[in-house]
Order: structure tokens, then C-alpha cells, then sequence
């Protein structure tokens, strides 16, 4: 650390002691992969189109630390967040679908707001926080704000272009999210009810999660013939089939997609007329979204609350837009489990700040309560079921204070599938180089994986083949490396916690 960050991390402990960032507002951004203008380059190599169009998520990311390698514990709504708004993984919380609630499957655990919430923060939720339908009244101060959705936002099409003026009178979802939230912080501005009172403020965005829907003139943003389809629309060479998924979501729920030639079998592709189609949505969906993320942070700004208010933005997992022939989440690949983090403190990320070291997003939960100065989150001992409060996670505030700072050297995914009448759970590390997935059949009554019993294993080298085409396992030039990422699978997370390193075999990659 130099001379003058030394000085910076002196001030902020003061600032901390005077309880200047006592507020957190914490943005979700539903189905977001990390294809922000942010994040072109090395970091999202894929990426065939133009740049995406996101200036305010792109400004909050100048004065952030923009963290560019973040992975989430499970590739779908619920699961992955429940991860990590509670801090635990989903072997801990136990859910593993949309509909299960962590407490009555894991255990009575504290949550992020509901941790602010119990030391002094107002707490808020506003939009989809928790997955739509899961209600949890202990994490917060009072009844979350889920604003009803438009016509335009419940339709059997897999996307629309709304006309602009239409949506005056029926605005879309999003627009009553941001306006719910710009009224909720003017009751803690000067003035307002709740005045000189921390909060806790999370706000959660639904596009752009299908039907990818927005204003129509966001779809002027991206002329459909300076689109292109991904490159790499076939499955891995030499994947196994365990680790396919279907495109359920798009394929079933909706009907243009249902009526079209697509089966969601390995290497069917979707029709490129209506992959294009789809790929355009979806990128103005995400400028829309981004829009109404500038209104919630510029009424922050204007209320005179940005300079006491550490902001998180995150997207609860990636999407694959077509590659490898797939549409949605729920795989290990690195574009399902790959998404978007950047976190604002300021007078330490004021110039902006970024890192490539690998972070959790089991990492949240005790970096935003180091962030403001609350009582620090110790780490989940082996069998936590009946322990309120601890973490599965680290503070990733060193990176804060040294972006190059030692720091984690893998992250762990999983995705669950049943396939033969066998329940089976895919575990996926991502190092600095490799992705490795073993496949074990899986007991929900221990909720222990058999690693003696795989139905397919996975090798990615991602300095040679970055978007993970063919599938490196069985090549005997890797044996050596896999049976030493094999190892660092089974012994799990704990034997890479910077906090309880454990002796092991050299790391390669």
C-alpha cells in the first residue's frame, strides 16, 4: 500500500468513526451478464457487437471498485440470491429452485438487510429482491414494495418494443421501481420523515429478464444490422451431456419461441432471423434498465445522500445470449456464471478503481458491513444450520485498498440436474486461468455430493480458449492439471479462504 492510499484508509477509518457512510443502496439487476460498456475487453471476450449503451452504470463503475472477474454460487434467480443476500452457498441454504425458502430448508439465518436492519439501519426493499413470490419480513423495517406490472410487462412474446408514448399512461415495471425509490429516499433527505436516519435501501430491477421488453426508442440504439450472432452457437467439443441445458424458460413460456424450429437439443440453434431479434431486445432492455438506474442515483445526488451512501451494483448471475446454442441461465458455464459487480465507497473508489482478482458473490455480505463500519461477520463454522449470523464469504475490502492486494485464486459454482432418474449436482471452480466441472451424483437427504460416482468432468483453458469450445478433460497434455484442480474441488472453499488457507498442492492456473 503507498503513502497516499495509507492516508486515504487512516481517513476513512476516521470517517467510519464519525459515522460518515452509514447508508448502503443496494441495486439488483435481474438476468444482467457482465455486457456493459465497463466491461469490454479481456473480461468478457465473447462479446460480437457493438458496445453496449450504459453510461449510468458505466459512471458508477468510474467511481467504483469495478470488479471484473465476480462469480456467483448458483446460475438462477432464487438460489443465487438467497446466496448471497444470506452469505451462505447453496449446499448451506439448501435452495436450489424458485419456490423453497432458506429458513424453513436451511435454518433461521440473518440476512444483508436484516444485518443492517438489527444494528440501526432503516431497512427497504423496493422490486425484486428476493425471488418474486418469497416474502421475508424479518429483513426489513417495513412491508417490501413490489409495484404491480404493466400489460407490456406480462405477454406471451419473448420480447417487444413498447412505443414511447404508450407508456405514459401504462408504464412498465422498471419506471414505478425507480420512482418507488426516488420517493423513498426523499424520506431520509433533509426534511423527509426518517431525516438523518441510516438506511438500508435495496432496489431491485427486473429487465432485462425475459420477455425483454422496452421503450421502443431503446431499440434505436442498436440498428439490427450492426448485430451479429455469436460466434460459437455449437455445444463444446467433447462436453458431456450432463452439463446441457434446454432453454426451458425461453423455449416453453413463450409462444413465438415455442412455434419456431427450436428444441433446446444439443447444437439446435434458434432461427438467426429471431436470434437477432432477440439479441437486439435484449441489449435495449438492459439500456432501459440502465436509464432508470440513473434516476435512482441521480435523486441520490440531487438529495444531497450520495456522499454518505455506499452503492452496490450487482446482476444475480450472467445469460447466455445464444451461445453455445443456449438461451437463459442455469449452467456452469463462464456466461451463466459469470456477472456483473461494482461497489462505490466514497472517498475511496471516487476515481475509480478496478480489479481482476476472483470474487464470490458470497463475498457481499461482509464486505458491505466492513464498508460502513459494522461489527465484522465471522466466517460459518462446518455445520451452521443453528448459527443467526456468520458468512460463507470474505471482505473483499483489501482489493478496495490494493486491487492487486493477495487475494482468492478460485470461485465455486454449482447447478443441479436429474438426469437417468439420478440426482445429480455439477460443481464448477473457476481459477485465474482453468474452469473445471466435475459432475457427482447428489444426495438431498445428506446434501453431500458422491465423487466417486461422475457423469461427466469439464476442463476449460481459458487463456487458449476463452469461450470455452472444447472441453480439455480426457487430453493427457491436462492430467496432470486436472487431477490438481479434482483435488481443490473436493476440499471446497475453505482450503481457498484467504482467512483458512489450508496446505494443499500448488495451485496451477
Amino acid at each position: 500500500m503507498n503513502r497516499a492510499h495509507t492516508l486515504l484508509f487512516l481517513l476513512y477509518g476516521f470517517f467510519l468513526q464519525c459515522g460518515a457512510r452509514k447508508n448502503v443502496l443496494f441495486i439488483i439487476v435481474d438476468d444482467l451478464r457482465p455486457d456493459l460498456g465497463c466491461f469490454q475487453g479481456a473480461d468478457f471476450p465473447t462479446h460480437d457487437d457493438p458496445p453496449p449503451h450504459t453510461p449510468h452504470m458505466d459512471a458508477l463503475a468510474g467511481s467504483s471498485l469495478l470488479v471484473r472477474r465476480a462469480y456467483v454460487q448458483q446460475a438462477v434467480c432464487s438460489p443465487s440470491r438467497t446466496s448471497f443476500l444470506t452469505g451462505r452457498r447453496p449446499d448451506t441454504t439448501r435452495v436450489y429452485d424458485l419456490e423453497t425458502h432458506f429458513r424453513s430448508a436451511g435454518g433461521n439465518f440473518t440476512t444483508l438487510p436484516q444485518y443492517f436492519r438489527n444494528h440501526g439501519r432503516r431497512s427497504i426493499g423496493i422490486g425484486k429482491i428476493f425471488h418474486q413470490g418469497i416474502k421475508d419480513p424479518l429483513s426489513w423495517s417495513e412491508p417490501d414494495i413490489y409495484p404491480g406490472s404493466s400489460n407490456w410487462d406480462r405477454q406471451n412474446a419473448s420480447w417487444q418494443f413498447v412505443p414511447d408514448n404508450l407508456l405514459h399512461a401504462n408504464p412498465l415495471i422498471d419506471y414505478k421501481i425507480a420512482q418507488s425509490a426516488t420517493k423513498k429516499l426523499g424520506e431520509f433527505a433533509t426534511g423527509g420523515k426518517y431525516a438523518h436516519t441510516p438506511f438500508f435501501l435495496a432496489v431491485g430491477f427486473i429487465r432485462p429478464h425475459l420477455p425483454f421488453v422496452s421503450p421502443a426508442s431503446f431499440g434505436d440504439l442498436y440498428p439490427l444490422n450492426t448485430l451479429k450472432l455469436p460466434s460459437n452457437n455449437k455445444a463444446p467439443v467433447g462436453m458431456p451431456e450432463v452439463a446441457w441445458f434446454k432453454s426451458n424458460e425461453i423455449r416453453t413460456q413463450y409462444e413465438d419461441i415455442h412455434r419456431s424450429s427450436f428444441t433446446g437439443e444439443i447444437n439446435n440453434t434458434i432461427p438467426n432471423n429471431i436470434a437477432l431479434d432477440l439479441r437486439r431486445a435484449y441489449y435495449s432492455a438492459v439500456s432501459w434498465v440502465d436509464s432508470q438506474v440513473g434516476v435512482v442515483l441521480d435523486e441520490l445526488n440531487r438529495l444531497g445522500l450520495a456522499d454518505s451512501t455506499v452503492i452496490s451494483l450487482v446482476g444475480d448471475h450472467g445469460w447466455q445470449l445464444g451461445e453455445h446454442g443456449i438461451w437463459g441461465k442455469s449452467t456452469n458455464f463462464e456466461l451463466a456464471t459469470h456477472a456483473p459487480m461494482m461497489l462505490k465507497i466514497p472517498g475511496l473508489t471516487d476515481s475509480g478503481l478496478s480489479t481482476r482478482r476472483i470474487v464470490e458473490f458470497v463475498d457481499l455480505f461482509p464486505t458491505l458491513v466492513e464498508a460502513v463500519g459494522l461489527p465484522k461477520v465471522s466466517i460459518c463454522p462446518e455445520n451452521s444450520a443453528h448459527v443467526s449470523t456468520c458468512t460463507e464469504g470474505e471482505s473483499f475490502m483489501p482489493l478496495v485498498h490494493n486491487t492487486s492486494a493477495d487475494w482468492k485464486h478460485v470461485a465455486f459454482s454449482q447447478y443441479q440436474r436429474h438426469q437417468h432418474r439420478t440426482n445429480i449436482m455439477g460443481y464448477s471452480l473457476r481459477t485465474e486461468r482453468y474452469r473445471y466441472t466435475e459432475w457427482p451424483e447428489f444426495s438431498y437427504q445428506t446434501f453431500k455430493p458422491d465423487w466417486t460416482k461422475l457423469h461427466g468432468v469439464e476442463l476449460y483453458d481459458h487463456t487458449v480458449d476463452p469461450d470455452e469450445n472444447h472441453n480439455r478433460a480426457d487430453d493427457t497434455a491436462y492430467a496432470t492439471l486436472r487431477a490438481n484442480l479434482s483435488w481443490r474441488l473436493h476440499a471446497g472453499w475453505r482450503h481457498a479462504s484467504p482467512s483458512l488457507h489450508q496446505a494443499g498442492p500448488a495451485l496451477v492456473g
